[in-house]
């Protein structure tokens, strides 16, 4: 039996999932909750195995529900399924952590096996979305291999000091970790800026996450 948690804002909709859920024999609702801040307490209650997550909710939205879940100890799947179907928001939600992305439309089939379907490990996404994520990931790995590019025109030194500087950190507490004055981060910090093109700390550190390093 897989137990499964409802958390949407619309008790109505909750009532319709657990009668659909009803019918299949190895699905079971075993709690609601009916706002994002209500969900964790729920999943420590209910130990669900999935949770069915509406992203759009008061307070907490589902985005940051899936966050606060994931970080649990031995946290639920997730499975997102809503009504905002934007190319953004799906992959909003796979970045934070969600196993599945399904719309509120979906038939019950499609929805139970992809219960299932998480359970057992695999991630489920309405069919209309697969070329979204595909070309989010492709874009990401572009953005990666080109900053990756420009951060090797640094030295060895200048590039652990920008990756110090996207760790977070001042020039005193970058040198403390470096073992190197104030002075000399400064020095750093200013060959890497000419060099990269860029006009301040933010670029930099925001250069160093686009190439995987933080």
């Amino acid at each position: 039996m897989i137990k499964v948690l409802l958390v949407d804002d619309d008790p109505l909709l909750c009532a319709g999932l657990r009668l659909m859920l009803g019918a299949y024999a190895d699905l079971e609702v075993v709690g609601e909750a009916h706002d994002g801040d209500e969900a964790a307490a729920a999943v420590r209650t209910t130990r669900p195995d999935v949770v069915l997550l509406d992203v759009r909710m008061p307070r907490q939205d589902g985005i940051e529900t899936t966050r606060q879940l994931r970080r649990l100890p031995g946290p639920p799947r997730i499975i997102m399924l809503t009504t905002w179907d934007t190319d953004e928001l799906v992959v909003e939600a796979i970045n934070a952590g969600a196993d599945g992305f399904l719309l509120k439309a979906d038939d019950p089939d499609r929805i139970a096996q992809a219960i299932r379907d998480v359970y057992a490990g695999r991630g489920v996404l309405t069919p209309a979305k697969v070329p979204a994520v595909f070309d989010s990931v492709a874009r990401a790995q572009a953005e990666r291999s080109t900053a990756a590019g420009q951060l090797a025109a640094l030295s060895p030194r200048e590039r652990e000091v920008v990756i110090e500087l996207a760790r977070g950190g001042n020039n005193a507490e970058i040198g403390g970790r470096l073992f190197l004055s104030e002075a000399t981060v400064k020095t750093h910090l200013q060959s890497a800026q000419r060099k990269l093109g860029v006009t301040g700390r933010v670029e930099l550190a925001v250069l160093v996450a686009k190439a995987g390093l933080v």
